[in-house]
């Protein structure tokens, strides 16, 4: 998409004489021998009787006869890319103009056009182009930008280009703000990003879309609901997803706390390997009825395992046993657990084989709550004590040099040991 947010329409001639441009390509799609009776009827409205003004200043004969354009566009028409582009922008740039912009009406021929243009096959640039000029063409706060982009993303999708727009986050929810559309609007919109990136299997990147999506929706309502159980079995299906805490922050997600997925979603947060198996072995149906690997689960909540006892135990030495008693596993599997948990951006350390211990350096939390601040205020704390040491020793040391190198130059001011005379100031100003 362009980085613009309008798009500047140079033509020439009158109203009436770009109408009959666009009617002249509209006319290549039919026979020859018929392109004449095709053309006529929009030539009567534009011809101008003796008691009529030109059209240039009837804006209702202007509506008419550029509704009656935009009615005939059934697809990209037969002409080059340029002339497709070219034909296109004319058409929006009246679109735009004559009619009026917050009319029910407009709302639906734009639908339509959009239609014949996503409807067309292949020519996919060409579409991207001519959709990226009309939606850069309406006003930032237009209801229409949305209906446009959705568009963009249908045929992005279907074509697996969905790079091709470089959708972000940020640009989305800028537009979100702008938009003159309902907030169910908004939320439909998010739920089309997310779906179409999920179609990409850029699975990741959905679900970023589906938090927000699950964010917009009254938290109470039935919608709602459905959408924060999906979320939570989308975020506990995908491998390398370890932060639960931003799901579990949408309000939508807490009011669905008496759902089963919920439980299962706060082991994921705060628990570990004995909570899994014993939920496991009580909801044994769930795993098939919302497309749950149990081991990929399994695995997963042993990393986050092992995550918290790195947290705990961040710059000490952790032994093997330590690891393998939390892991459940035996001490011969550490090793490959922890290179795991390393590779998962989880934790960072050493290991020792000599020692049989892995020195933490680093551990991610996996919920900042109470007892991580708590844990956090403690080290700051025995972080601010080091320092003052460190600090104490180098004023120590400063001090010693200071009195070092007086005494030097004491020393070299008086040699053999005599004491150099101070002079009066009145002396030694006299002198």
């Amino acid at each position: 998409m362009p980085a613009t947010d309008s798009v500047s329409v140079f033509t020439e001639g009158t109203f009436s004489e770009q109408i009959r441009e666009l009617v002249v390509y509209l006319a290549r799609g039919h026979p020859e021998e018929e392109r004449a009776s095709y053309i006529q009827p929009f030539q009567d409205v534009l011809t101008v009787a003796d008691n009529e003004k030109p059209i240039e200043e009837d804006e209702d004969r202007q509506r008419k006869v550029l509704t009656m354009v935009v009615s005939e566009v059934k697809g990209l028409g037969d002409g080059t890319d340029k002339e497709i582009e070219g034909f296109f922008n004319l058409l929006f740039s009246h679109f735009l103009t004559v009619l009026p912009l917050d009319a029910p009406e407009t709302k639906v021929h734009l639908i339509a056009l959009l239609q014949a243009i996503s409807s067309t096959p292949d020519q996919t640039l060409t579409k991207y182009r001519i959709l990226s000029n009309i939606f850069n063409a309406i006003p930032g706060q237009s209801a229409l930008r949305l209906l446009v982009y959705k568009t963009l993303i249908e045929i992005a999708s279907a074509s697996d280009e969905l790079e091709h727009l470089t959708l972000e986050r940020a640009k989305v929810e800028k537009w979100l703000q702008e938009w003159d559309v309902s907030q169910q609007e908004k939320s439909d919109f998010l739920k089309s990003i997310a779906d179409a990136f999920a179609k990409c299997q850029e699975l990741g990147t959905s679900y970023e879309y589906t938090l927000s999506y699950v964010n917009s929706l009254p938290p109470s309502s039935p919608s709602a609901h459905a959408a924060a159980v999906d979320a939570i079995a989308t975020a506990l299906r995908l491998p390398s997803l370890f932060d639960f805490d931003p799901l579990f922050r949408l309000d939508a997600v807490v009011s669905a706390k008496d759902h089963e997925l919920f439980s299962l979603l706060q082991i994921f947060l705060n628990e570990g390997l004995p909570e899994y198996h014993a939920w496991s072995a009580s909801h044994a149906n769930a795993f098939a009825q919302y497309g749950l690997d149990k081991e990929q689960l399994e695995r997963k909540i042993k990393l986050l395992s092992l995550t918290t006892l790195g947290f705990q135990n961040i710059g000490h030495d952790l032994p093997y046993a330590s690891i393998a008693s939390t892991l459940q596993v035996e001490p011969s599997q550490v090793e490959r657990w922890v290179i795991d948990v390393i590779r998962a951006g989880l934790v960072s350390g050493r290991l020792s084989q000599t020692t049989q211990t892995l020195h933490i350096t680093r551990a991610a939390a996996r919920a900042f709550e109470r007892p991580q601040w708590e844990l956090l205020e403690k080290r700051l704390g025995l972080w601010k004590t080091s320092i003052a040491e460190v600090l104490e020793v180098v004023a120590a040391a400063r001090k010693n040099n200071t009195t070092e190198a007086v005494g030097a130059a004491g020393a070299s001011a008086a040699p053999n040991g005599t004491e150099t005379p101070v002079i009066p100031a009145k002396t030694a100003a006299a002198a």
